[in-house]
């Protein structure tokens, strides 16, 4: 029987998602659950491999277990009831053999956040970018768009994973601003690099704070090699959040 999962976890505690040699995990934590649940153990697929301390507030996976007469309800019980605090199953679905979390995705959504204060709330430590100094809101929401459409994002991403290809869909680049001082960048698309939202973020912030010139933004979406920057600036993993992973059709670009 296949399991389809929604998790939310603080991505502080860990490696990120996927097993590592040393080191927690949440797909280690979720594995060790299911194996004092029913003394197997079991493989669970994550739709999203996220990094070292980038949070989740429904990534979503899938795992198969042997039939057992357990309630779906009674399967989340369970689960919660062997998981640290920092992970929480609020759904288990029964899903179907063709169902994979990861390749029948057809996007995700992330959201990143920045603290645009002088005081950083103690609350909110580990959970955003705390960036005190000036930034122009009207300048970030005007540059957004820039990155929708179809482009070759290798000058967005980092060489830590070698996909077929590099070009990308961001259906829709979202910046909007909240109370006390934080501003949201929603990223929605058909898949993301290596890195990729972290990059975009920290280029956007930079435009922001007027410190990247938009020109050369605009030249790097073209995708050339040669033109690729010499350093990025890649924004700090905890104000990374995946929001949802997008299955069914796929949008129209």
């Amino acid at each position: 029987m296949r399991l389809k999962l929604i998790i939310s976890y603080d991505g502080a505690p860990f490696l990120g998602w996927q097993n590592q040699l040393k080191g927690e995990t949440v797909q280690g934590v979720i594995e060790r659950a299911f194996f004092r649940i029913i003394g197997k153990r079991i493989t669970v697929h994550g739709a999203s491999r996220t990094d070292a301390g980038v949070h989740a507030l429904a990534q979503c996976a899938h795992a198969d277990i042997p039939e057992r007469r357990m309630d779906l309800s009674d399967w989340r019980r369970a689960l919660n009831a062997n998981l640290p605090g920092a992970v929480r199953v609020s759904k288990v679905l029964q899903t179907t053999s063709s169902f994979h979390a990861r390749f029948t995705s057809v996007g995700k959504i992330y959201r990143y956040r920045v603290w645009n204060s002088e005081v950083l709330p103690p609350l909110e430590r580990g959970r955003v970018w705390h960036v005190p100094n000036f930034l122009d809101f009207r300048v970030l929401c005007s540059n957004a768009t820039l990155f929708e459409g179809r482009h070759n994002f290798i000058s967005f991403s980092v060489n830590g994973r070698r996909p077929d290809s590099t070009l990308r869909t961001l259906h829709a680049v979202r910046i909007s601003r909240h109370s006390g001082g934080e501003v949201r960048l929603t990223f929605e698309g058909d898949g993301f690099l290596y890195k990729m939202v972290r990059v975009l973020a920290g280029t956007l912030i930079r435009l922001g704070q007027r410190r990247e010139d938009i020109g050369q933004v605009a030249r790097l979406l073209l995708g050339s090699s040669v033109e690729r920057r010499k350093s990025l600036y890649i924004a700090p993993a905890q104000g990374l959040y995946l929001v949802r992973v997008l299955y069914g059709r796929k949008p129209k670009s």
